[in-house]
């Protein structure tokens, strides 16, 4: 059988041209003009007045966090179910991650939780918005406004998905976006920093810049890093952007015919869960496709079987307050830090191909081995 991978990005559009007109015309550092056009289009699809591109989604992350401001003292309330450049862009500011654990049906951080996590000492909330639909800004912002607290928004997942009618990455004083191979659009590397605030985003072009001075450039007042995109990567971006509702539309065929074929097994509830199709405040636009054991075996044994039969697969996130690198710094030692729904997402949890290549005959495939391992294990 043909390998079916985890995720493989689509590049038919005006990928090709593009980059050769970067080529032909010698522009393939930071300083070409895809780069501002790449900027200006995800800025007005998302409603924000500026756009900072940046070399990766971890660098915007960084760069959000020492733009606020936030450093040693502080602390920033954020899920513990998330990817750990979260956490990290808060540690190498000197600050502190408070987390919180997860809703069981949305696996979004738990917005009931934060408010009784808040201290003198918290300077912002870290939005992270999971596999496919936002977390609930409402209450997050309400609790912003009551405690003077700034949001950066990580929409790294969600591109071209919306949160009551509004783009998500439109709620952060910053928000984040990452362009890696599996998102929504990619430039193979790359991210961005998006805000409604100007002098915030001067600081950001600052900083992903080495914090260069004008007429004085190799005098530094302070530190910052090269974070800068190549003109190359942001041609690719702004081909794929010009396709981002054609996108957005495949990932909601995806989700959907996944589950029409998954409905015999998921209508079991002790065999696994789907993905929430819905809420609200937002449809699942299904960036990755999950799945959640609810038998006796976990999500490591399923995903073997699978990768025997060449269907790829990724795990869930594993939760930071379980982390090794954070346990050797004696982080998140207390023994009230207890996160069971992010523990067992990430025991019982992972996702299947997921990409924008799929077609039915490959979601097809997938199920039916899905299918048969899943008994396998029920009955092995």
């Amino acid at each position: 059988m043909i390998p079916i991978a985890v995720n493989e990005p689509i590049l038919s559009g005006r990928e090709k041209e593009y980059l050769i007109e970067c080529i032909n015309s010698g522009w393939i550092s930071s300083e070409g003009p895809y780069v501002k056009e790449l900027e200006l289009l995800l800025a007005k699809r998302v409603n924000r007045e500026y756009g900072i591109a940046v070399a990766n989604g971890s660098g915007a992350l960084d760069i959000a966090v020492r733009a606020l401001e936030i450093g040693k003292g502080d602390e920033v309330i954020m899920p513990t179910f998330t990817i750990i450049s979260c956490a990290n862009a808060i540690l190498n500011s000197g600050a502190t991650p408070v987390l919180v654990d997860s809703y069981i049906d949305t696996w979004n951080m738990n917005v009931e939780q934060i408010e009784s996590k808040i201290t003198s000492k918290t300077k912002a909330i870290m939005v992270v918005h999971i596999y496919g639909l936002p977390c609930d800004m409402d209450p997050i912002l309400n609790l912003a406004r009551k405690h003077n607290l700034k949001i950066i928004e990580d929409a790294a997942e969600l591109i071209g998905q919306t949160y009551k009618g509004k783009p998500c990455g439109s709620f952060g004083d910053i928000s984040c976006f990452s362009f890696y191979p599996n998102k929504h659009i990619t430039t193979g590397e790359g991210g961005m920093l998006l805000t409604n605030d100007g002098r915030l985003a001067e600081r950001c072009r600052s900083l992903r810049n080495l914090c260069f001075q004008e007429g004085k450039r190799f005098v530094h007042e302070e530190m910052g890093w090269n974070y800068r995109m190549t003109n190359l990567q942001a041609a690719l971006g702004v081909a794929q952007i010009e396709r981002l509702d054609e996108f957005v539309q495949k990932k909601y065929f995806i989700g959907n015919f996944y589950h029409q074929l998954l409905s015999d097994v998921s209508s079991d509830a002790k065999i696994i869960q789907l993905p929430a199709p819905e809420k609200e405040y937002a449809k699942n636009i299904y960036w990755v496709f999950g799945i959640v054991i609810n038998g006796e075996f976990n999500a490591s044994d399923v995903m073997k079987k699978l990768s025997a039969r060449k269907i790829g697969t990724r795990p869930f996130f594993y939760p930071m307050h379980l982390q090794p690198v954070f346990k050797k710094m004696g982080l998140f030692s207390n023994s009230n830090e207890q996160y069971p729904v992010a523990e067992m997402l990430a025991e019982k949890g992972f996702y299947i191909p997921s990409g924008l290549s799929l077609n039915e005959e490959k979601m097809q495939i997938v199920v039916k081995n899905l299918k048969e391992v899943l008994n396998e294990c029920r009955n092995g």
